[in-house]
This record gives C-alpha cells, sequence and structure tokens, in this order.
C-alpha cells in the first residue's frame, strides 16, 4: 500500500530523512520529480511559459529547484514570491503551486488560473489542512499533485480531495512507517490464497442473505464469494427464493444456522428490514468473523457479536442509521468513529471507500467507477469481502483488498452495468493477478 501520514508522522519522517541526507539533497530530489511530472504535462518544455508561485518554506525551496530543472530544459520560467503574487495568472502554459505544504494553518487566496492551464501542486494544493482535508481560503485546482514523501490524509479526503487531481507519489527514500495507506494493484499479489491441503471446509462461507421479496440478493452474494475464492458456501435465505436463483454447484441450501467448520459469515443482503431478530438470532453463536452489509447494519444485529472481528459495509444512508448523522466531509475520521464505537472494521461506502478497524487504522481504496453505482453491487461486495476472510485474510486487509477488486472489476464495465456482470468482471481481474 502507499502510506499515508498525518503532518506530525510526515515531519518526524522528513527529519529523520534530513538527518540521514541533509535538506539540500531532499529538496533536490523533491524539485527534480516536480520538474520531471511538469515536464510530462507540456507537449514541449522547450519554450514553454510556466509560473512558480513560491512561499517562504521547504515546499517553495522545492518549487525553486523545479523551476530550475525547467529552466535546463529550455522553458521560460517565472518565479513568483507568494507575497508578490498578482491576482491572476496568465499566459502561461503551466503553474507550480509550491505556495505552502503541510505548515498551511490559515486560509490562503490563490491567484485565478485559467482553465487551459496546466497546474501542478508541489506535495498539496497550498490552502488545504493536510490533515482533515478542510480548505482553507482559495486554493487553485490541480491538474495534478505531486505528493512527497507519503500521501497525506488531504489527498484522499475532505473537501480538498477535489483540488488534487491526479495524484503522483514519489517516496523520495523517506522512510514512513505507516499503519494507514491507499491500496494499489501491488497489494493484490496474494488475494487469494491457496494450499496443496486444501478442502471445501477450508474457504466455506456461510451466507445469510435473500427472501421472497428480493431473491436476486442471495444470487449476488453466492457469486461474489465464488468469484472471490470460497470453496463452498452454505446459503439460507428467509422464504423461498423459487426459480429467481441459479444454485451453483458449490452452493448448499440450508435452513438452519451457520456451521462452525464455516470461516466467514455474510450476512443482511435481501433480508429485509423486519429481519432484524430473526437474524440476530441466528448470529448468536457464530464465533468466526462476520460480514454485515444492507439489512444486516442494525444495532440489535451488532450487539450479539462476540469477540471476532466483524466488518461493516454501510453507504452514507446506512452510516446515519448506526451513527445519528451522516458522515462528515473527513471520511476517514467518520470510518473511524463507527468503528471505535461499534469495535468492528467499518468499510464505509463511496467513490473513495475507506476501511477502518477498532485501533484506528485506516485503508483507502479509490479503484471504484460509476458503473459501480447500481442496485445489487454492494451484494456482490459484500460476498467477495466473505471470501476474502475465508482465504485467510484479517478482516481489515479482506476488506480493502476486496474493494479494490471490486472497484477495479467495476472499471471494466459500461456505465451503468448490471451487477450481475460484476462476478465475472471480478474472474477477470484475478486471473490476471
Amino acid at each position: 500500500m502507499i502510506p499515508i501520514l498525518p503532518t506530525a508522522a510526515m515531519r518526524r519522517a522528513d527529519g529523520r530523512a534530513v538527518a540521514r541526507r541533509g535538506v539540500e539533497s531532499l529538496v533536490r530530489d523533491a524539485g527534480l520529480a516536480i520538474a520531471l511530472v511538469a515536464c510530462d504535462h507540456l507537449p514541449s518544455t522547450y519554450g514553454a511559459r510556466v509560473a512558480v508561485v513560491v512561499g517562504p518554506g521547504l515546499n517553495g525551496a522545492d518549487g525553486r529547484v523545479a523551476a530550475e530543472q525547467l529552466r535546463r530544459r529550455g522553458a521560460a520560467v517565472e518565479v513568483i514570491e507568494v507575497a508578490q503574487q498578482p491576482s491572476a495568472l496568465r499566459g502561461y502554459d503551466l503553474v507550480i503551486d509550491a505556495a505552502f505544504g503541510l505548515g498551511c494553518s490559515r486560509p490562503y487566496r490563490a491567484p485565478h488560473v485559467p482553465p487551459t492551464t496546466v497546474v501542478v501542486a508541489a506535495d498539496l494544493p497550498s490552502g488545504v489542512d493536510a490533515d482533515s482535508g478542510e480548505v482553507l481560503g482559495q486554493p487553485m485546482k490541480a491538474h495534478v499533485t505531486v505528493a512527497l514523501g507519503a500521501l497525506k490524509p488531504a489527498h484522499v479526503t475532505g473537501h480538498a480531495a477535489a483540488y488534487v487531481g491526479e495524484l503522483r507519489v514519489f517516496p523520495l527514500g523517506i522512510e514512513c512507517d505507516a499503519t494507514d495507506g491507499l491500496v494499489d494493484a501491488s497489494d493484490l499479489a496474494e488475494f487469494v490464497r491457496w494450499s496443496r491441503t486444501d478442502h471445501k471446509w477450508h474457504h466455506a462461507v456461510d451466507v445469510i442473505a435473500g427472501s421472497t421479496a428480493m431473491p436476486g440478493a442471495a444470487d449476488l452474494v453466492t457469486r461474489g464469494a465464488l468469484a472471490g475464492g470460497a470453496s463452498m458456501i452454505r446459503l439460507a435465505s428467509r422464504g423461498e427464493l423459487g426459480h429467481h436463483v441459479a444454485i451453483a454447484s458449490e452452493v448448499v441450501r440450508t435452513d438452519g444456522p451457520p456451521d462452525p467448520r464455516s470461516r466467514a459469515v455474510v450476512a443482511g443482503p435481501g433480508l429485509g428490514r423486519d429481519a432484524v431478530s430473526w437474524l440476530a438470532e441466528r448470529l448468536s453463536g457464530v464465533r468466526v468473523p462476520v460480514v454485515l452489509d444492507a439489512d444486516g447494519l442494525n444495532e440489535s444485529v451488532i450487539a450479539v457479536r462476540r469477540r471476532d472481528l466483524w466488518v461493516l459495509t454501510p453507504h452514507d444512508g446506512e452510516y446515519e442509521r448506526l451513527v445519528g448523522s451522516t458522515p462528515a466531509a473527513d471520511r476517514l475520521d467518520a470510518a473511524r468513529t463507527l468503528a471505535r464505537s461499534s469495535g468492528c472494521v467499518v468499510l464505509l461506502k463511496g467513490p473513495t471507500t475507506v476501511i477502518a478497524n477498532p485501533d484506528g487504522h485506516v485503508r483507502v481504496v479509490q479503484s471504484g467507477t460509476s458503473a459501480l453505482a447500481t442496485a445489487g453491487t454492494g451484494d456482490v461486495l459484500a460476498g467477495l469481502i466473505g471470501a476474502s476472510i475465508a482465504r485467510g485474510h484479517d478482516p481489515l486487509d479482506a476488506a480493502a483488498l476486496a474493494a479494490y477488486v471490486h472497484g477495479a472489476a467495476g472499471s471494466r464495465l459500461a456505465r451503468y452495468a448490471r451487477s450481475s456482470d460484476l462476478p465475472g468482471a471480478i474472474g477477470e481481474v484475478l486471473a490476471a493477478i
């Protein structure tokens, strides 16, 4: 994963790097990284007009190095001190925003930049709070942000995330001791774990989903679990599913409680809001992780949890039902809040999906697309998380990896594709690993 560090931790990491290498070396590497990204966004560096807005701190020093690197490549570069910045920057092909970085704690009004001018932000768009993602004043909206050392929370959460644009991360050799991170494709190498001694119970999943009124939910959950590598599924539903659900050979219908040999339970989708007591009774003796989704997201159901770490998968409306208010703009904090109060892993759905555990550790997933904004895709995700747990991942990593695969599969589908197409796309993603 790509580390996400809050301001205090990033400063400590920077301090260790400065002590080891010297500040000049770090600034040189940061400035070069910014310049290289700027070159990538110019048709030709030679003769390009570039403005670099610089502040008094290290962010400004990075910008000055970037300016010199671009001059060496033939660009016409103007360095503008933030204290003398004009109200607008016109006539430039590209603007580098190096006014303020981690240290910005007061409102900053950036110069107006025409929408046709490419804006490259050095580390962060100037005028945002690095930790909360709060917007301070009026920042420039970057086309690309060069994150230096590690990501900061403002890159992925709060109103600031809308100002970041494309994210490019340059570690610069800075050693980061991070407990939070952005999941990327390299994390999927061992998503499905296999062993020569596997048999059907090693990765079995119990599913409690579907009802006479909503039979399709059972189908989508089981197909999501099978796509994620579940070796066998025991399916319990409310009422008759009839011909609406095609039962795979790996799925066994049952009227009983979850089998103690199953490695995970997925419960909630399609049961109906009146199923709370019925579901709570079925889960009261479960001693493995449970993935609660949809109609299972209820305080009375969560209350029967024992020691095992459960996974809650709310969208904003379900979050409000559990917490009493909608998630704040800082979605990392929102997920942490529910994780701590419930004692569960929380996967907060959205364009950026945030997963938090009760210890406050966070994973962020940005692979999702609007193709997933259709009914039933969450049912597939719930099954996929259950399979990931059954395959040996702890609930935090299981939810994060499943969310990334789910988003990557959605990107393979047409806009507003059917949720029934998603399990097949998940299989394609996993086959490519």
